[in-house]
């Protein structure tokens, strides 16, 4: 995983998930990802977050996390988790 860094917006590469290459690795990659992206409590979903967070700042994180989740997924998996409206049940 590398990263590069672009008008100060870093960009971390990692392998995108098709179903035939390592799920374990992946999952520990893009959990780092997102926590570089500050948003890997939404894994645990929304209700697990703080309650001294407002619910604009949770559905940010929440959909953060989500979009970082689908761009790291190959055609033929994200075909299958469209549908998934959370990072949660996307994971």
């Amino acid at each position: 995983m590398g990263q590069g860094l672009k008008d100060n917006h870093p960009k971390w590469d990692i392998e995108k998930f098709t179903g035939d290459n390592d799920f374990g690795l992946w999952m520990v990659k893009m959990e780092a990802v997102l926590i570089q992206q500050r948003c890997e409590k939404a894994l645990k979903g929304e209700g697990t977050l703080p309650v001294t967070m407002s619910r604009a700042e949770k559905t940010k994180m929440v959909d953060k996390a989500r979009s970082a989740i689908v761009l790291c997924l190959g055609n033929k998996v994200l075909r299958k988790v469209t549908k998934e409206t959370t990072a949660t049940s996307m994971w």
